[in-house]
């Protein structure tokens, strides 16, 4: 242990690789040995002394997601990535940057503002990292308009893990972010202008026929995002994002107000870490029935949120039910979307729970 920790030294610096602690744990055990690098050189370095070494390696940007999809067994070394921070070859005529991926997503937003840009991403992760973001293809309520965040790429920097670099470009949705093996150490991505007015529209739906049918109407309209928001007891809400465009046609429909903050759920995951979450997609028109499918084989409403718009929202379940029922329930769920030319996978589930059931793969995040 000691021989390698100083390698980790040698590489990353004094300060920067130490033994694990309670907080740096993966697939429920605590990793032995944290490097931070701060170079996509130290990174390689890093991943070939572990290739060496037989070591189990799992990257880390915040960590907010580092459980989510098929648990891991554990790691005996966690790369973290928080010194990969940065951008540069900012072309503001071209809107791209290059931006090293343990960039917080906040952290690159307010210095592209300074210069009117935006990347058209949300995740609902606060503490997400650009890596983190899509390493998963994280979206939040954005993804109606611009789509996910791999759309935005164009290409990007790795180390595989024997320790070499290499890039991949992008192309369409860039499947191949789900692909890569190893540790992205950044990407160049296409921006956006940044929107001079942003409000919200917002109405009451208490079902999900309600919330269909109100999000169905705001389509019609120059809208960047419809979320919905279902809590299961009862009122629930639509809400529309306008951005740069008259948001007075629809809230006169509606009968509602315009505001200028969002609903304090909009962008919110409606899961925690003790609970199941299930991605559900389908097309927009489908999702109610798609909603009450879920619901009868739960034996009572679930907790709902996401895209009204696209028909991507998670269901909620309680993290403490037996792994064959909530097998139960997924598969009675994919039996209704596979009608419908849709899918279901559980994102995220208790570690105890994660090893009993399938879970998400990586490309199923995509």
């Amino acid at each position: 242990m000691s021989r390698l920790l100083d390698a980790l030294v040698d590489i990353c610096g004094p300060d920067y690789a130490r033994v694990g602690r309670s907080v740096d744990v993966v697939g429920g055990r605590r990793a032995e040995l944290v490097a931070v690098p701060a170079t996509t050189r130290a990174v390689a370095d890093v991943l070939r002394l572990a290739a060496d070494e037989g070591l189990t390696v799992v990257p880390r940007g915040s960590g907010s997601k580092i459980d989510w999809g098929s648990p891991s067994s554990g790691a005996d070394l966690i790369l973290d990535c928080g010194r990969l921070d940065g951008l540069w070859d900012h072309d503001v005529k071209a809107a791209t940057v290059e931006v090293a991926t343990g960039t917080p997503v906040r952290s690159l937003q307010a210095a592209l503002a300074l210069q009117g840009q935006r990347l058209p991403v949300d995740p609902p992760s606060r503490t997400a990292t650009v890596g983190g973001m899509l390493v998963v293809n994280e979206s939040g309520p954005l993804r109606y308009r611009f789509r996910s965040p791999a759309e935005h790429v164009d290409r990007v920097q790795f180390v595989d893990l024997a320790g070499v670099a290499a890039s991949s470009d992008g192309e369409g949705d860039n499947p191949g972010l789900a692909e890569i093996t190893g540790v992205i150490t950044s990407a160049v991505v296409r921006l956006q202008p940044l929107p001079q007015t942003r409000r919200w529209v917002v109405a009451p739906a208490s079902t999900p026929l309600k919330a269909a049918r109100l999000a169905a109407e705001a389509a019609e309209h120059e809208v960047s995002a419809i979320e919905t928001d279902l809590p299961g007891a009862g009122g629930g809400e639509v809400a529309a994002l306008f951005e740069d465009a008259d948001p007075y046609p629809l809230a006169t429909s509606w009968k509602a107000t315009v505001s200028p903050t969002a609903p304090p759920w909009w962008g919110v995951y409606p899961f925690g870490r003790n609970d199941v979450a299930l991605r559900l997609s389908v097309a927009p028109d489908d999702l109610a029935a798609t909603v009450y499918a879920v619901a009868d084989a739960v034996g009572g409403a679930v907790p709902v949120r996401g895209s009204a718009g696209l028909g991507s929202v998670h269901a909620v379940l309680p993290g403490n039910l037996p792994p064959d029922r909530v097998e139960r329930i997924v598969e009675s769920a994919r039996h209704v979307l596979l009608a419908r030319n849709g899918r279901v996978v559980v994102i995220a589930a208790p570690i105890a729970l994660a090893g009993r059931i399938e879970m998400a793969a990586p490309h199923d995040l995509f």
